[in-house]
């Protein structure tokens, strides 16, 4: 799944896409959950270890999700401050 849409647009179906690429095993357990309840990028950049809990991730794959999950969220701040030099230093 490329990465060219910024998380925070991401649609709950690729929020989806995202999870059967990196997390096959608990695409059955998250599919109908994020469905439901409308995950979207931007909701899945605010996910935090008791969510994913009460969807029924276990202990171990939570600490995963969520590691990757706080990689989107630096990639995200990234993009935001390239944006915001970008409107700084551009005439």
């Amino acid at each position: 799944m490329g990465l060219s849409k910024r998380v925070s647009f991401w649609s709950v179906e690729e929020v989806l896409d995202w999870v059967q690429e990196y997390y096959p095993a608990q695409l059955n357990t998250l599919h109908t959950a994020f469905i439901k309840h409308s995950i979207t990028g931007r909701a899945l950049l605010r996910m935090k270890e008791h969510h994913l809990e009460r969807l029924g991730v276990e202990s171990k794959e939570q600490q995963e999700i969520l590691q990757d999950v706080l990689l989107l969220r630096v990639q995200e701040e990234l993009e935001n401050l390239n944006d915001i030099y970008a409107e700084c230093f551009s005439s």
